[in-house]
């Protein structure tokens, strides 16, 4: 040591930043037991989780230090490593008074989504937050750099930059819009909620009494609002979730794709697949599992409007984005969940620069007063506008039915796809053959069964059937240039793989103006 005299306010100094940093490494035994009763990891862990072994660099240590029982002022903030990925990681710590946000805890945050805005970093939230502490609304509330900076921040960051949110708690009040503004959201089922007023709130202004699963848990998140996109059982799944999905992304907006070793799928599609009677319902993830390499399928809103797949996959070790209807849940229908679902996704696969590949079994839109008083007319114009306004790499693949606005929202022809290939299975019309019989003759068959009887009425709705399957023959409609290529099941993933390599240099432009005005 050096001979030197100690100063006894550089070591009073080293004390307190020593006690400070003591005070954060680990939660009070206390903390620790709610936390395992709970069955969540400690802030730290589930950072460690996350990060490549030893890469992980935190700024603000020491906010707030000079309060007590503060430390890090409820957040860890800083960078690291994912598969060797340069990533930015904000993760909010519960056992500091919930998690909640301080003046020091804005700022953190803020300082993080800047050094994400200015680097292009991919960012990790890791969410378990109670909300804003009352006490410190006027410093953290209002002012410009204030809560309300993180969300325009997030939006800023939007399309070029993943942000991917694992929520493993609560994320109260305003801070409930940090897990709707990322591109994923994850949540833990039992622990994570998300909800702007409480259970307790809302019987307090509304006279509402509700649970807080009910309220904003993570299965009603995923399966009702579908402001959730993954459900699963604990932290140590969620982080696994996390990490995956970065995989299948671009470091950010002008970075190119990822490429993995390519397989094969895990069984191969024929034609046996598919029913050929529209009528027959089948489960569409048979038909996605024989064109994405084996087990590489990524779905998104698994429980939240089933009648329609989304979700991202890799053809040859190449990330593609799927949508599919699903004829299994309500007939493949689009309703104006399905809708909203849809143009979701594939404004996330265009922001990334992900080809897009429709596999269209699809009745239409929803009809009835009830969707109509929903919206379904909006909604399902949302999804015409994403696909339209979508400029990477689209495939429309009709698998079976293709009936009127669901051709239009399942990209085809119209919507200038690279390529619409039609199955031996696939039609494509304004409605179905009896529908449409139906509607055109309704009068006239009336009038043939009360003139001549039920058995020629049966004679005359099958010969006009027959005339309409005639104008919407599939030969025709490929001799009409309406589709491109008519194949087999089992050569269709060929088939895609070879126009996915053409496809590269698609012109990426659209429209020029300011903005479009997207349907809400």
């Amino acid at each position: 040591m050096s001979g030197y005299p100690l100063d006894p306010t550089v070591e009073d100094v080293r004390r307190r930043i020593h006690e400070a940093h003591e005070a954060s490494e680990r939660p009070t035994d206390k903390a620790a037991a709610k936390l395992e009763s709970q069955g969540k990891l400690y802030v730290r862990d589930r950072i460690a989780l996350l990060v490549d072994e030893g890469s992980f660099v935190e700024d603000g240590r020491y906010a707030n230090a000079l309060a007590a029982g503060l430390p890090a002022d409820g957040v860890v903030t800083g960078r690291g490593l994912v598969d060797e990925r340069p990533i930015i990681v904000i993760a909010n710590d519960p056992t500091v008074k919930a998690g909640s946000w301080g003046a020091r805890t804005v700022e953190k945050i803020v300082r993080a989504t800047e050094s994400a805005l200015r680097e292009e970093l991919p960012v990790f939230w890791l969410v378990d937050s109670a909300g804003a502490r009352i006490t410190d609304q006027v410093e953290m509330f209002p002012g410009r750099r204030g809560a309300g900076h993180i969300f325009h921040n997030q939006v800023a960051l939007s399309g070029k930059v993943p942000q991917i949110c694992c929520l493993f708690g609560p994320s109260a009040a305003g801070g409930a819009y940090i897990p709707s503004f990322t591109d994923l959201v994850i949540m833990v089922e039992g622990n994570a909620s998300m909800y702007l007023g409480s259970p307790r709130m809302a019987e307090m202004v509304v006279g509402e009494r509700v649970s807080l699963e009910e309220m904003g848990g993570a299965r009603m998140h995923c399966t009702v609002s579908g402001v959730g996109d993954v459900l699963v059982a604990d932290d140590t799944e969620a982080i696994a979730a996390a990490r995956l999905w970065l995989s299948y992304l671009p470091q950010n907006w002008r970075s190119e794709l990822p490429s993995y070793q390519p397989e094969q799928p895990a069984a191969a599609l024929t034609s046996a697949t598919i029913p050929e009677r529209e009528s027959q319902p089948f489960d569409v993830h048979d038909v996605i599992d024989g064109l994405i390499d084996d087990d590489s399928f990524f779905e998104v809103k698994e429980l939240f409007a089933p009648e329609l797949v989304v979700g991202l996959g890799r053809m040859a070790g190449e990330t593609v984005g799927i949508v599919a209807n699903n004829s299994m849940a309500k007939g493949g229908v689009l309703f104006t969940d399905s809708a909203d679902k849809a143009a979701r996704f594939i404004w996330l696969c265009d922001a990334y620069s992900i080809p897009l590949i429709y596999l269209a079994d699809v009745p239409g839109f929803m009809i009835g007063s009830e969707v109509e008083r929903g919206g379904i007319i909006r909604h399902g114009a949302k999804m015409v506008s994403a696909v339209a306004s979508a400029t990477v790499p689209q495939f429309c693949v009709v698998v079976r039915k293709a009936y009127g606005a669901g051709l239009y929202a399942m990209g085809g022809p119209g919507f200038a796809p690279d390529a619409t290939i039609a199955l031996p299975t696939a039609r494509i019309a304004v409605m179905g053959p009896e529908a449409a019989v139906n509607a055109v003759y309704a009068n006239k068959i009336a009038q043939v069964e009360a003139d001549e009887g039920e058995a020629a009425r049966d004679e005359f709705i099958a010969a006009r059937r027959a005339e309409y399957l005639e104008d919407v023959d599939l030969e025709r409609l490929a001799a009409d240039l309406v589709i491109d290529q008519v194949i087999e099941p089992e050569a269709l993933r060929e088939e895609l793989l070879a126009r996915l390599r053409h496809a590269r240099s698609r012109d990426r432009r659209f429209s020029e103006r300011r903005r479009g005005i997207p349907p809400v």
